[in-house]
Parts: structure tokens; sequence; C-alpha cells
């Protein structure tokens, strides 16, 4: 008998799959605290939360038959996705059932942001009839900047257009084709933070997401500009929206994610042009139904060894092939995510060649691994994972080609991935050495040998002597120690590359003194 324990509130119509299982016992016990949670974790397979519970690396180790963590939502913040990796955990979260209650949550955020009805309903009880305080604005004719044009961002574009808003939007992995056939004018994030009326962000908390609207990008924006977060907390950077709020760049904000939740101390909770709630954003009666639905289905496909989806973390291939694949699975990933972080523009084009003895296996489900690595820079990890990656590109009209090849170039196993956006192409190719591991052998025509792990810089500058020793002079003032160091290049004084590996994060202003020097073209940062 399999036991799964439910230990956040989740709808029992929604559990019913697990509910009506023979085979399955399902134990409901909530509001538990961590010491009780891990005191008997144990004796359960399957584990399925919402937001409240904590699985933490200690609950995952004392669950010592845990096979599945099921989040009855999006984000899987709550459960240390690493730890249920490395103790063979698949952890499963239901993406798609909340998207028109957080769209639905925006509009209505904006709406009462731009008629100012909470603070006006306010003073109303109590017996303030102020009329000519709160006057609005219309939304017709007003532009709407969308930055994320996933599926809620496209959700709400939709509804927008029935206010009759000029929509205008910013996504990498959005084509000019897909954003015009939603009535979207797709644009530069600055120039979406420049021309907007209305703003709404519907990305993913990444590495590349956080606090990309700060000071710089409020110095931007048109004076009188209003807001809107339903996303993530951490996409705006709060102090510099209070500071935009105080200087009248931003006219009114409505803020439904924060950084720190619950955020009882955050002065965004009692200025007078900012509107809250405390994330409500999936708190409908049927979002709640159709992520419980989702989810229980999920892991009962999962623990019945039956194809599933919207795994975070683990392969779907039955145990005998993936033992074969396991060795080139983070190979696979590196190196998409590699060259998503070295490129620019938005993705077009996605070639992969296979060579030597690899060809012989399953070489799809590492090209979804690799697709994995290209698209989770952009969208984040509770967007992609191995089973929906090639379906995230085909929604993004990414072509995705796979080639086979006998030429090895030396190797007995070669993967080469070819990534080329509306400005330019790029290539990396990576093996398995035997006894020695993962190692990226080519980039851009140019032979290294890079160990794909830590944290990584890549220069692109002319084959001229005296650049490396400014990178290292630029480093050391600034307390990196280089590591490693690969430096290739396709003739002398033709163009190189530099890779360094460093022991340490790399700040943005780092990579910015580096590209001032002399014959320097590109600068990356890369963490893998």
């Amino acid at each position: 008998m399999i036991k799964i324990l439910v230990s956040d509130p989740i709808s029992e119509v929604g559990l019913k799959s697990l509910l009506d299982a023979e085979d399955i016992q399902v134990d409901i016990k909530t509001d538990l605290n961590p010491q009780e949670l891990k005191s008997i974790i144990g004796e359960y397979q399957g584990l399925l939360v919402r937001s409240q519970t904590k699985v933490t690396k200690e609950i995952i180790e004392a669950g010592k038959h845990l096979l599945v963590i099921g989040r009855a939502g999006v984000g899987v913040d709550n459960i240390d996705i690493k730890a249920a990796t490395e103790h063979g955990i698949a952890v499963i979260n239901a993406p798609d059932g909340n998207t028109i209650s957080a769209c639905e949550h925006t509009l209505a955020m904006l709406l009462s942001m731009s008629r100012w009805i909470p603070q006006a309903h306010n003073d109303l009880t109590q017996k303030q009839w102020n009329r000519k305080k709160y006057v609005g604005v219309e939304l017709n004719n007003k532009v709407l900047g969308i930055i994320g044009l996933g599926r809620i961002g496209l959700e709400v574009a939709k509804r927008a257009k029935a206010f009759n808003m000029i929509l205008i939007g910013y996504d990498p992995f959005t084509t000019e084709e897909q954003a015009q056939k939603n009535g979207i004018q797709l644009k530069s994030l600055e120039e979406v933070l420049r021309q907007a009326d209305f703003l709404t962000v519907h990305t993913p908390l990444t590495k590349e997401t956080k606090y990309m609207i700060d000071d710089k990008q409020f110095s931007l924006m048109k004076k009188g500009i209003r807001i809107v977060n339903c996303a993530r907390g951490g996409i705006i950077r709060e102090e510099a929206l209070i500071k935009a709020l105080n200087e009248g760049i931003v006219e009114a904000a409505a803020i439904d994610v924060f950084e720190k939740e619950p955020p009882l101390d955050s002065p965004l909770l009692d200025h007078p042009k900012v509107i809250t709630t405390p994330h409500l954003g999936a708190s409908t009666k049927e979002a709640q139904l159709n992520v419980a639905i989702d989810v229980a289905k999920e892991v009962y496909h999962y623990l019945a060894g039956v194809p599933y989806k919207n795994a975070i973390n683990m392969p779907s291939l039955p145990s005998d092939i993936l033992n074969h694949l396991k060795p080139y699975i983070p190979l696979a990933e590196k190196l998409g995510t590699f060259i998503s972080s070295v490129i620019m523009g938005g993705i077009q084009k996605v070639e992969i060649i296979y060579s030597g003895d690899i060809i012989e296996e399953e070489i799809d489900y590492l090209t979804r691994n690799i697709l994995k690595g290209i698209l989770r820079q952009h969208m984040g990890i509770t967007e992609v994972n191995d089973v929906n990656a090639d379906v995230m590109a085909k929604r993004r009209n990414i072509e995705v080609v796979e080639i086979r090849s006998n030429k090895t170039h030396g190797f007995t196993n070669l993967i080469t991935v070819k990534l080329t956006t509306n400005i330019e192409e790029k290539s990396i190719s990576g093996t398995l050495l035997n006894g020695y591991g993962p190692r990226f052998v080519n980039f851009n025509g140019s032979t290294i040998d890079v160990i794909p792990e830590g944290h990584l810089i890549i220069t692109e500058h002319i084959d001229k002597p005296g650049i490396i020793g400014k990178f290292g002079t630029l480093l050391g003032n600034a307390g990196i120690n280089i590591g490693t160091m690969q430096v290739g290049r396709n003739k002398v004084g033709g163009t190189a590359i530099g890779i360094f590996g460093v022991d340490k994060e790399v700040e943005d202003h780092i990579l910015d003194e580096l590209i001032k020097v002399e014959n320097v073209s590109n600068t990356y940062y890369v963490e893998l």
C-alpha cells in the first residue's frame, strides 16, 4: 500500500483521483510543525503541499521512503529541489491551474488602482465623502506594457484589449509573429518602460529577472506610470519603487507579492498610493480546485509508472534506458544553459548535432534537457522541465533540429548545440572524457577544455597581447580569484575567447569594467 501525506489544506474534490485509488492510502494532516512533520514523513512515499509546508533538506532526509513531492500550485520556493533531486525524489507542480485566476487578479488590481477604489472605500467607511480627492484615469487608449508574455501575460493581453488598451510587450523568447497574433507590439525592455502608461510584470523570479525593475529602470519611465506586480516578489526592487512613488515617477502601484512574506513591516503597506493584497493571485475556489486536480493526477501517474508531466527535476524514462543516458544528462542541460547565457537576441533556431556512439541512445530525451537548459535561463525553474521543454519551444516558434552524425572530430561522443537568434549565431560542443567527466571542448570554432561547473566569466576579444593580463588585474582588484583559465582563438590576431573559472559570483559592474578593456567586444557570466 502506497501512503501519501497531505500536509496543507488541499481540496478533497481535487484529490479524488488519489482518494479513490485502491492501492493508495491518503492521510490528511495539516498544521504540522516542522518537528511533527519530520517525525512522521518516513512512513510516506508521497507528500502533497501548497505553500505553507516548508519541505526542507531535513524533512527530505527524514523521508526515507519518499518518491514524489507534489506542489498544488506553480511556485516551488518552499521545496528544497536540490535535496529532493539528490535523494531521487520527483518534484511535481501544477503550472496551468491558476492561470486565469492570476490573470483576473491582475485586471482587478489594474482597475482598482486606476480608480483608487480601495482608498475611496476606506474613506467612505470612515464616513468621509471625498469625490474630488479620488479622480482616476481611464484605461481606454492607454499603453499597457506587459513584461513576460507567457500564459498569464497573454491572458492579461486578451482582456486588456476589451478595454481598448494599446498593448506593448517584452519577452526575449517571444517572436514578432507570436506577439502580433495576440495584438501586442513586441519591443525591447527599455522601449516598454519608456512608452507604457500602465506596466504589469508576468515573469518567474530567476537570477535574470530579480530586480529587473530598479532605480535605473524607473528613471526611464513616463512620469505618472501605474505599476502592477502579481507575479513574484523581487522582480521589482521595493526600495526603488518607494523612491519612485515619492518622487512622482510612479503615480500608483498595485502589489500582490513581496520579497518577504508576510511583509508586515514593509513601507508599501502604509503608502497612500499603493494598494496591496496578501498574495491572492491564485486564491480562487476554481484555481485551488484545478491545481489540486492537476497535481493529484500527475502524482498518481508518477507512482503508477505511467507517463506524467510537470516534473521539476526528474526524468520520465524507464530505468534501464535512463541508466545509459545518466552521464549525458547534466552535460546536455549545461550546454543549453551556457549557450543561452552568451548570446543576444530572441531565439529562432536550436540545432543539436549528436556524433559518435551516442546516436544509438534516446537522444530525444537529451534534446529536451538541452532545451530545458536554454529556456530556464529566461523562464525559470518552475516553468520548464524535462517533459515540457519541447512543448515550450514550440509555443515560442523556436525551430529545433536534431542531427545524427558519424563525424566525431576525435571524440568517442560529441554533442554540439548551435543557437540562432535574430541577431547572431553561436555554438558550443561538449563530450564525456573517460575518467574525467564532462568537458566543453569547442566554443564558436575555438578549441577549449573547460569543466562545465561553477562560476564562469566568458570574454570575446581580439587576440592581442596584454588583454588577459588586464583581465587578471581587474578581477584581482575586485577580490575575485581565477581558479582556471582557457583562451581560444581562430587565428593569430583574430577573434578570441577567454573562459575564466572564478571562485565566487560576479556582479554586473565587474563585467562592465571588463568590457571597457580595449579590443574587448563582449563579456558574459554563467553559473553552472
